[in-house]
């Protein structure tokens, strides 16, 4: 089915001096920026061999614990739900990064390996130095109010079932080659979600086995492939996608390493808008139709439409967190909230 997915737009020659997150956000569309880093030492590392390229990490590495995450073979790398969602399919540890890496070494060469996988992991906290010698050197300024997030994430072959963040991401393939499947957030109801929690990831997974997806339980998932984007990435590309994409990941080699950068370019007291969903649920999704529908105009009025409309017929000193939002107002609302949430 993949196969008849149209590719992601892609750009060449370009360096990362060329990369406007300004015009990437304006348009809200997935690009790859071919061979962008082909030249970073990572890079040209893991061109010489997953032992190469392990080596490479391991001289970053200062001993602090990470997350790692084992599947059985069975799983075929997708890590996942068990098969009657009550559990993951895969076991989560702590452990010392360079230990797991001879992990995934003592089975390159294993057609039946486990699944071996290192999610997002600070860069800046667990490998340092790294990142002055492998990264974008973009202006952090261009992210907005605050800096962005730099992860590393580490594997075999391995699937992060379609999900979405929060924020925009670049994704830089550093070893081995990478495939996402990318969906618009409007595809949301043809992607059948699964659990608020617990997730595989932290994030909600859609139900749908992209590789095998079973269209008389999921049929609308067929509406969903019709609007999505796929792009197949080799070491060096850099994929710019917007928050709220769906994607699914797929990590296509016996060794694997990404690097990426998350943002919002909202500011750091602005709530997560994912706790307003969760509210949702607990105030307004079982009320009657009618007190829905008006409760959407009230949102749409308060929160969705232009955001100096609610406020703008009032003078100053009333507006209060109709104003615009600044520290000490959004201190004054969310204990307004909690004091409301604790009554």
């Amino acid at each position: 089915m993949l196969d008849t997915v149209p590719p992601v737009e892609t750009v060449t020659g370009r360096t990362a001096a060329d990369i406007d997150l300004a015009a990437l956000l304006q348009g809200q569309q997935p690009v790859l920026f071919k061979g962008l880093a082909r030249d970073w030492p990572l890079v040209r590392a893991g061109a010489g061999g997953a032992d190469a390229a392990m080596a490479y990490l391991k001289g970053f590495y200062r001993g602090r614990p990470v997350a790692g995450y084992t599947g059985a073979p069975e799983i075929k790398g997708r890590f996942f739900y068990n098969d009657d969602v009550t559990a993951m399919n895969f076991r989560a540890e702590s452990v010392a990064l360079d230990a797991f890496l001879d992990r995934i070494r003592g089975h390159l060469d294993d057609p039946e390996a486990p699944s071996f996988y290192v999610g997002s992991t600070d860069l800046d906290s667990y490998l340092p130095g790294l990142r002055a010698e492998n990264g974008l050197a973009l202006d952090e300024a261009a992210f907005g109010a605050s800096p962005p997030l730099v992860s590393i994430w580490i594997g075999n072959r391995t699937t992060a079932a379609t999900h979405y963040d929060m924020s925009n991401n670049i994704a830089c393939c550093m070893v081995g080659r990478r495939r996402f499947t990318l969906f618009p957030p409007e595809q949301v109801h043809n992607l059948y979600p699964g659990p608020l929690e617990p997730t595989p990831g932290g994030q909600v997974v859609s139900m749908v086995d992209l590789h095998a997806p079973d269209l008389d339980r999921f049929p609308r998932f067929a509406q969903a492939l019709a609007a999505a984007r796929v792009v197949e990435m080799e070491p060096g590309d850099v994929l710019f996608y917007p928050a709220l994409w769906w994607h699914q990941v797929d990590a296509l080699d016996a060794f694997n390493a990404m690097i990426n950068y998350w943002w919002t370019g909202a500011p750091r007291f602005l709530d997560s808008p994912q706790n307003t969903l969760l509210h949702g649920l607990l105030s307004l999704r079982d009320r009657p139709e009618s007190e829905k529908r008006a409760w959407r105009e009230l949102f749409d009025y308060y929160i969705f439409g232009p955001a100096d409309r609610a406020a703008a017929h009032l003078p100053e000193h009333a507006q209060g967190p109709l104003g615009p939002l600044d520290e000490m107002k959004a201190r004054r609302l969310r204990a307004l909230l909690l004091n409301r949430l604790n009554r």
